[in-house]
Formats: structure tokens, C-alpha cells, sequence
């Protein structure tokens, strides 16, 4: 059996910052990694960088050659030859970083609690060993959830987000099962790439969680680039056909079948704690209703010297969080202790569809369920100038503000370069400044961010 200062298993972002971290105060580590194809973790090898990566390609074969199928299927075949590329290099310095610190030992294979203290790693080639270390961190990260359709274990058509993600062919039909983040992304980002998606959603209510405008906003931008949206969708079953697969589905609100060709079928109905097989009763780690490990304001599970982190503890699942985690953790080992998941407060989301969508806070309908008193402010992206310098004018800017005490209670912007601009407000937000601080701040010329000049000249 051999003894470290700390195990993590999972060699995710969170995981591999904090193995760096406690190497260099000359800690003795050990990684456990159950994939070399997963090196650096999901977001380096199937969520954010490929699909960031794609996005952009996407928007780049819509300019090129919109409407000329074969010449964006030949463009999407080479974008995926480019993502692999720029993949395999981050996946690599990730592991070259990780084998070259003399205090780290990497280990290939899979983990599981033999006690709280101890963790069995079975290598591939079915070997054993035992390793004992003072303090554990759960780094595993989240798999995507397989709805009960009958027929998709047996199809060759059926993908989830990491496995649609190597395909070179770019599939003609897409139908996608599922309307959230995920779901919504890749929609914009194949039909860009020039295929024919149909994006299917269970609820009776688009972005549920999204007010109506922007719900609405959102809809108009799908529909523009040759999206359906279906709402109300029961999926069944499905099976291959000659010409690709069919779907069949019936509506939620009055029972009509449908029957629905395509090429591919994506699965984005969720993703999920990746546990299995962890033997976590054994360490006496509990978890939730939904499969993800119980833990504290300081991510410790009901074993204190069992830490999570990063999207197996549950929650919002973002990359972000995940470094976050490993701040907190740290500052938990060698700081003040100060810190804490809900200091972090407000965080923001993106959903990078063409235009983006970014949100923080509270949306309009929730703060008026609760009973505030709020001013609220909507400006089209078009009257930014430089909307119309990139070409980009759909969308829209909201903000919502307290009436009584001038401070930002939530915002969404739904344009081009949110992701980017989302950071100013949370910045005002975190630090509870008034709204007049965005509104008379001097920003550069053209640039998406003074169109918060105008956003907050409402009030």
C-alpha cells in the first residue's frame, strides 16, 4: 500500500490546479484518471473548448457559404480535423505538466473506496494496488443522462454532446432531444455548419427559466437561421432506417404521434454526477436524490477528510465553479477559512447560441413573484454601433434594478460579445455598486460594453 498526502481522483480542472497547489508546498499526491482521452477533464476534451471551438468555426462556414450544403460539410469535416488538434495539444500539456512535478503520481485506471481512507485503483490491464492518503478530493466530474426511449442503446444514429463531437460527417438531419444549454448550442452551432436541425423540448414552455421576452427573443434568432423548435414532446422510441433513423414521439398536451426522420440523433436531456462505482458507502460519502455528493459550505462530504469538487458535488455545472472550488478548498487548507460556495455570489451563466445569451441574477418575473419593487430597462442590440460594425444585430439588453436602492438585481444580454460584457455587471453586482457607475462609466469606442451606457440612461 502506498501513502500519500492526498488523493484525487479525476484529473479534471479543479483537480489538477489543486494537485499543483499542494505538490508545490511539498505535498505527496496521487491522480487517478480512468481515461487518457480525458486528461484535463471534460471541459478541455468535450464540453467548452471543443464546442467553443466549433461555435466559432460554425459562424465562420455561415459566412462563407451559407446555403451550399456541400461546401459547409467539407468546411465542418475540416473544423473537426482543427478541434481534434487543439484538443490533443491542451490534453497533452495537461498531462505533461501533471507527470513532470516530482511530488505528483498519475495513475491510469479506475478508483473506488475501499474505506474512508483508503482507495483501490484497478489499472486496464486489471492490475491492483491500494493507496492511502490523509486527505481525498472527488474530482470525477458528470456524464450526460440517456433518456428511456426504447431503441437508442441499439442505433448508430444516437449521440450524446461528447460523442456527436467526433464525428467528421456532418449529419444533414439533426434532431436534438432536449432544449436546454446543451441543446440549444449545438442547434446553432450544426445549423450553422448548414445542417437541418430540429430542436425538441419536453415542456410546454420555452427556457422556462428565461422571461418571456427573451424567451421570445431567442425563438425569433432559432427560427431565423432555419431552426424548428417543438415543444410538448413524449419521445418513444426510435430505430434505423436505410436513409438514417425516425423518431417517434407523441404531443405531451393531447397525445397526437408523430413520426420524425433525420440523419442523427442528439441526446441533451441532462447531465448527471458521475459516481457509478466509486463505492462511496464504504468512505461514508452520502449523496443526494439526484446521484451527487453531499457537501459542505467548504465542499467537505459527510467524511470531513473527503472533499468534491467540480460538477460531481451537483448544482450548476460550469468549469468556472470548478476553479472556484479549488480556491475555496485551498483557502479551507492554508488560508483564513474565510471562504465559502455561497460567497461566490451572484455567478454568471452563458449559453453560447449565435448571439449568446448571458444572465446573473434574478430575471424580472422572479422578482416580481417575491414582491420587489423594480425598475426595469430593455435595449435592442442593433442600436449599439458596434452590433452593426460586426454585422451582428440580433438580440437584446435587460437589466433589472432595485427602485428603492439603485442596485442591479439581474441582468441578461442576449447579443453579440455577452460573454465578455456579462463580467462587467457581475463585477458591479459582486461589489454592490449603484447602477450609475455602469451608466456614466467611460468605455472604449465601438465597443458592445457601452451599450450599458444606454441600458442603465433609463433610469
Amino acid at each position: 500500500m502506498k501513502q500519500y498526502d492526498a488523493i484525487i481522483i479525476g484529473f479534471g480542472k479543479g483537480g489538477k490546479l489543486l494537485a499543483a497547489e499542494l505538490a508545490n508546498r511539498n505535498w505527496k499526491v496521487a491522480i487517478i484518471e480512468r481515461s487518457s482521452q480525458m486528461y484535463g477533464g471534460t471541459c478541455v476534451n468535450a464540453g467548452c473548448i471543443p464546442t467553443k471551438t466549433l461555435i466559432h468555426e460554425s459562424e465562420q462556414a455561415e459566412w462563407l457559404y451559407r446555403d451550399n450544403y456541400d461546401s459547409q460539410a467539407k468546411f465542418y469535416t475540416s473544423a473537426v480535423s482543427r478541434k481534434n488538434k487543439l484538443v490533443s495539444f491542451l490534453r497533452d500539456k495537461n498531462h505533461e505538466r501533471i507527470k513532470e512535478h516530482p511530488n505528483i503520481t498519475l495513475y491510469d485506471g479506475t478508483a473506488s473506496f475501499v474505506s474512508d481512507d483508503t482507495v483501490k485503483v484497478v489499472s486496464h490491464d486489471k492490475k491492483e494496488i491500494l493507496l492511502k492518503g490523509k486527505e481525498v478530493f472527488i474530482n470525477t466530474g458528470a456524464t450526460p443522462i440517456l433518456p428511456a426511449v426504447k431503441g437508442i442503446d441499439a442505433s448508430k444514429h444516437v449521440f450524446t454532446s461528447e460523442t456527436l463531437l467526433q464525428q467528421s460527417k456532418l449529419p444533414g438531419r439533426l434532431l436534438i432531444l432536449g432544449a436546454g444549454a446543451i441543446g440549444m448550442e449545438f442547434a446553432t452551432m450544426y445549423a450553422g455548419f448548414g445542417s437541418k436541425v430540429t430542436l425538441l423540448e419536453s415542456g410546454n414552455r420555452f427556457m422556462p427559466k428565461s422571461d418571456r421576452d427573451i424567451a421570445e427573443s431567442m425563438l425569433e434568432a432559432l427560427k431565423r437561421k432555419g431552426i424548428e423548435v417543438r415543444l410538448n414532446v413524449h419521445a418513444l422510441s426510435m430505430y434505423d432506417t436505410a436513409n438514417g433513423m425516425t423518431l417517434t414521439y407523441t404531443d405531451n398536451s393531447d397525445g397526437t404521434p408523430y413520426f420524425l426522420e433525420g440523419d442523427a440523433l442528439l441526446l441533451a436531456t441532462g447531465r448527471r454526477a458521475m459516481t457509478d462505482g466509486l463505492n462511496l458507502h464504504a468512505a461514508g460519502v452520502q449523496t443526494d436524490a439526484q446521484g451527487a455528493i453531499v457537501v459542505n459550505g467548504h465542499l467537505q462530504t459527510t467524511s470531513p477528510h473527503i472533499w468534491a469538487m467540480g460538477d460531481v458535488r451537483g448544482g450548476s455545472m460550469y468549469d468556472y465553479l470548478s476553479i472556484d472550488d479549488f480556491r475555496i478548498i485551498t483557502n479551507h487548507l492554508f488560508g483564513n477559512k474565510k471562504r465559502n460556495m455561497d460567497d461566490r455570489l451572484p455567478v454568471p451563466y452563458v449559453i453560447f447560441t449565435d448571439p449568446p445569451l448571458a444572465h446573473i441574477g434574478t430575471t424580472e418575473e422572479e422578482a416580481v413573484k417575491r414582491g420587489y419593487s423594480i425598475q426595469v430597462s430593455r435595449l435592442p442590440a442593433a442600436a449599439i454601433p458596434r452590433a452593426r460594425t460586426l454585422q451582428h444585430i440580433d438580440g437584446m439588453l435587460k437589466v433589472i434594478v432595485n427602485a428603492h436602492t439603485g442596485r442591479i438585481m439581474g441582468c441578461t444580454l442576449f447579443c453579440v460579445d455577452a460573454p465578455e460584457v456579462i463580467n462587467l455587471v457581475a463585477l458591479a453586482m459582486k461589489n454592490d455598486l449603484h447602477y450609475s457607475v455602469l451608466r456614466d462609466f467611460i468605455f472604449t469606442h465601438p465597443s458592445m460594453s457601452e451599450g450599458l451606457n444606454d441600458l442603465f440612461k433609463a433610469f
